[in-house]
């Protein structure tokens, strides 16, 4: 970064709220939309990017993980966070990085569903045996 670059959401340029606000944005959402995935009312998310009061630890860790911010990042600036305003992101590589993850998810889904499904079938032998044994 050089001298005429503003680090917009770090510790000497902005605050909790702002940070809160610029991730809320990055994130496509609005405050009545992270009000209710928190669990809390609109005008308490309104009162934390006007850096009138701060979330609890729980609200606080909640609300870094619907925003896909690093908590230390909400607090100081520092760390996994929100890209400036004028930076560009690749999004092309996010979100095939997105669809990589979800493809191995996905995976791995059907293999525990495959095992799942193994162990079932295990355990119906083993009681339909023991019932023949008491018949």
């Amino acid at each position: 970064m050089n001298d005429t670059e503003t680090d917009w959401y770090g510790p000497e340029a902005a605050t909790f709220g702002d940070r809160v606000a610029g991730a809320r944005d990055a994130a496509d959402m609005t405050q009545a939309q992270l009000a209710r995935r928190l669990g809390v009312k609109k005008t308490t998310v309104r009162s934390w990017e006007e850096d009138l009061s701060e979330p609890r630890a729980n609200k606080l860790s909640m609300m870094a993980g619907l925003l896909n911010v690093s908590i230390m990042w909400l607090l100081t600036g520092e760390g996994e966070g929100t890209a400036s305003p004028a930076d560009e992101t690749t999004e092309a590589q996010d979100l095939s990085a997105i669809l990589a993850e979800l493809r191995a998810i996905r995976s791995e889904m059907r293999a525990n569903s495959e095992r799942a499904a193994r162990l079932e079938k295990r355990l119906r032998l083993i009681v339909e045996q023991a019932e023949r044994a008491e018949a």
